[in-house]
């Protein structure tokens, strides 16, 4: 199946190369280019792409607001993969909140983007690896949990509990599986029965629902 792609950055030049790069691979179509966020809206609707590439700081209309309003649009809903240039930038725990997949450097190596489209376009999330747990712990001390854990935990099991507890943690599918002694596959089915139950699109979305709603805080944490 061929991944449909839009490519959004202000530079021409990166914009370019991230297009031709992408178009080159067997799988992938790009269906549109654009230089900012509101262009990214009008194409986004317009060509429903699987994936859109979206960069964090652009004129007219940031990346972050872009995304709110792509995933929040009816009909076609694409993933979003945040492009930054920064190791850590504020923005993008702003664009996980509203929704997006997750996020890679703007110097990754070609073949981890073109690793990520395709990770992210079979519904799995993408972090820099470099920066996964930052995120976390980042994320964990912006959010202020409840004093108690939120009912909407009530539709997990006990084992589907501890799984999404190491999963905000930034703990991968095989990590889990050798810290509770079970297997990979089976982590990977417990993943996903949980994120069907707390209706999120994916793991970072998970992630997100932990800390708010109270079952993870931060380590720092009174």
């Amino acid at each position: 199946m061929t991944i449909k792609v839009l490519v959004v950055d202000d530079q021409a030049m990166v914009r370019a190369g991230f297009a031709a790069l992408l178009a080159a691979q067997p799988d992938m179509e790009v269906v549109g280019e654009a230089e900012d966020g509101a262009q990214a809206v009008a194409l986004g609707r317009e060509r429903e792409p699987d994936v859109v590439l979206m960069d964090v700081r652009m004129p007219v209309l940031n990346g972050i607001e872009a995304t709110k309003q792509l995933l929040s649009s009816p009909g076609h809903v694409p993933r979003v993969l945040m492009l930054t240039t920064f190791d850590i930038d504020d923005y993008v725990y702003e664009a996980i909140r509203a929704g997006a997949s997750g996020f890679l450097l703007k110097d990754a190596l070609p073949a981890d983007l073109v690793s990520g489209v395709r990770v992210v376009a079979a519904g799995e999330a993408l972090l820099a690896p470099t920066v996964t747990r930052r995120m976390i712990e980042h994320f964990s001390r912006a959010v202020a949990p409840p004093r108690r854990t939120s009912p909407r935990l009530d539709v997990l099991t006990e084992r589907e509990r501890e799984v999404l507890v190491r999963v905000a943690q930034g703990l991968s599918n095989s990590e889990i599986a050798e810290v509770l002694f079970i297997a990979e596959q089976t982590v990977k089915s417990h993943v996903s029965r949980i994120l069907g139950k707390l209706e999120v699109r994916d793991r970072v979305q998970a992630v997100v629902a932990a800390y708010e709603s109270g079952l993870v805080s931060s380590p720092n944490s009174p």
